[in-house]
Formats: C-alpha cells, sequence, structure tokens
C-alpha cells in the first residue's frame, strides 16, 4: 500500500492546493490508494494527470473535475514590493512555505519553492501578490 501511495504522490502536481479537497497531496495519494478518491479530483494536474493516475491505479481514464478549479500552466507568485505592508497573512496561508519576511516589513517568494497554488493571493489585504508565469 505505501508504495502505491508514493508512486501516485510522485504523480501529484506538489501544489498542496486542496482543490482536491484533501489537505495536500500526500493525503490525496492515500485516500485513492484506499480506494476513497477518485483520479479526477486534481486541477492543477489537469486532463493529462487525472489520466496518469487513472493508469497507475488501472482505471478508465477520466478528464479532471472542472468543477473543482481551472487548469492553469504553472505559475509562481510575486509579490509587489511597494504595495507590501508586512501583515504575513501570505505567509501564514503558504503551504510549502515559499514566502519569506518579517512582520512589518516587505514580503518576497522564494520562487524554485513556489508550487503556483494561489493561496496567497486572496490572503493579502492590499492585492500585492501576482501570478506570473513560471
Amino acid at each position: 500500500m505505501q508504495a502505491l501511495v508514493e508512486r501516485l504522490d510522485r504523480l501529484l502536481p506538489q501544489t498542496q492546493c486542496g482543490q482536491c479537497g484533501y489537505a495536500g497531496c500526500r493525503p490525496y495519494a492515500e485516500a485513492m490508494a484506499a480506494g476513497e478518491a477518485g483520479t479526477d479530483r486534481c486541477p492543477p494536474g489537469g486532463d493529462h494527470g487525472a489520466h496518469a493516475l487513472a493508469r497507475l491505479l488501472g482505471h478508465l481514464p477520466r478528464p479532471y473535475d472542472r468543477s473543482r478549479g481551472e487548469y492553469k500552466p504553472t505559475r509562481v507568485a510575486l509579490v509587489v514590493e511597494d504595495d507590501c505592508i508586512g501583515c504575513t497573512k501570505c505567509i501564514q496561508v503558504c503551504p510549502v512555505d515559499a514566502i519569506i519576511g518579517g512582520a512589518k516589513h516587505m514580503h518576497t517568494v522564494v520562487e524554485p519553492l513556489c508550487t503556483g497554488c494561489e493561496l496567497c493571493v486572496p490572503a493579502c489585504p492590499v492585492d500585492c501578490i501576482v501570478m506570473t508565469a513560471a
């Protein structure tokens, strides 16, 4: 079972966005391996990802469930420095600790760590986070 979870987890995009209804990619992989979740719940993986997961599990391929979100090419967050007030709300919601900075100081995104989950965008009270092409 653990080997299957590992293989499923490696196929997922590791955005940790929660759009699948689970707290991250690993819990979603565990649910699929246990037969508790379908392979069509990951918008960041798109149809290609849903088909790869289905192949691994021996299921018929299905497109991803579009009601869970829109597939988008890989993007990363960017803090508009002049607008950042240092509130730390983006840091608190980032599931991969890709945003650094201190209270009342400008924050920045460590691009190689950013998964593009977009959870920081609605958390920002001054709309100083934009998503850019990776």
